[in-house]
């Protein structure tokens, strides 16, 4: 087979004193995900995705959140990682799309700079990558302003 799909979604609770970041991108908001490392709900998704494709696990797997080592870790860094086990082991990214559920803060004006950045770590371009935002019409945590999600589909491609 010389394709493969994987799915991920992430979830991180939003809380005060600390930043946003999402796609490697730090959005102003007067807060931020709670997570071990800098919580960036969207890198960690596009990660699982990607590991999922291979059956490779999860992010937890590689960068467990109890070692203290990880603490506050840089995702875009993370992604990197990721993204050499997969070359490694013969694929490449085709496309990631990906969808951030967030109910605030409005996040249209930074969707080009997460785009960018995550092609950049990934060195794709970013016709390769796809990230959209949506609100859940007040319902549940991510409605109520108590939490962020996201979810990806990436495809990969045997080089």
């Amino acid at each position: 087979m010389n394709i493969r799909i994987g799915n991920g979604y992430d979830i991180h609770r939003l809380v005060l004193d600390r930043q946003l970041i999402l796609g490697g991108v730090n959005i102003p908001y007067e807060k931020g995900l709670l997570g071990h490392s800098d919580a960036d709900v969207l890198t960690h998704t596009i990660m699982d995705a990607m590991l999922g494709g291979l059956a490779l696990g999860d992010i937890g797997y590689y960068f467990p959140p109890t070692d203290p080592k990880w603490a506050g870790a840089d995702s875009i860094k993370l992604l990197q990682s990721v993204n050499q086990l997969i070359k490694d082991r013969g694929w490449q990214i085709g496309n990631i799309d990906s969808v951030i559920i967030a109910e605030a803060p409005k996040l249209k004006p930074f969707i080009k700079s997460m785009c960018d950045r995550l092609a950049q770590a990934l060195e794709l371009e970013t016709s390769q990558v796809s990230v959209k935002a949506t609100t859940n019409e007040g319902l549940d945590s991510m409605g109520q302003k108590e939490s962020i999600a996201a979810h990806a589909v990436v495809l990969l491609v045997r080089i």
